[in-house]
């Protein structure tokens, strides 16, 4: 059975909307590095509408760098309720309960699926315990305002810590699996 690995990023306030704005004062060699072992070991991706259109938007315009192609080519599964018909980018929507639908994802034989994006997908993901594994990359910034935080509304899941890296630049990254 495939697994799901969850990446997010997200700052020591609690913000996760609007990392374009935050992160790259972080984006180093060693972040490009965990992040290109990340989606070398998956053979697909699984996005909400709102990742998969700002994904879809930022990374076709990197066509030509070797990890961009990889990202690119990736088959992406996309959970929306206002997304119809054929997708672009080598995506395809997800037809009927999303639970199932994912669980289904993962009864198939491949590789590890990444998840990239928190959002409504997520309470969905956490009520069917269908995420395997979280990378928490908590950066070194307070954000202050009023964005989006991580597990907003969401109910009490307990996770346990099963490995962790820490940049030089001060990122922080925690693996963790539910209980």
């Amino acid at each position: 059975m495939r697994k799901i690995i969850e990446s997010t990023f997200i700052t020591l306030d609690g913000a996760i909307g609007e990392p374009h704005v935050w992160g790259p004062p972080y984006w180093d060699e060693q972040h490009n590095d965990y992040n290109q072992k990340l989606a070398y070991n998956v053979d697909a991706m699984l996005l909400g509408r709102a990742t998969y259109e700002g994904f879809k938007d930022a990374w076709t315009q990197r066509a030509g760098d070797p990890f961009a192609d990889r990202f690119n080519a990736l088959p992406k599964y996309v959970a929306s309720r206002t997304l119809t018909g054929e997708l672009e980018w080598n995506a395809q929507l997800l037809q009927g309960d999303v639970a199932q639908a994912v669980a289904d994802l993962k009864a198939q034989p491949g590789e590890t699926i990444i998840k990239y994006g928190t959002g409504e997908l997520d309470r969905t993901l956490l009520e069917h315990k269908l995420v395997d594994e979280y990378h928490f990359w908590i950066f070194p910034v307070l954000s202050g305002g009023d964005g989006y935080r991580l597990w907003d509304g969401f109910d009490t899941a307990h996770l346990k810590l099963v490995d962790q890296t820490v940049f030089d630049s001060g990122i922080i990254v925690g693996v963790y699996a539910p209980k």
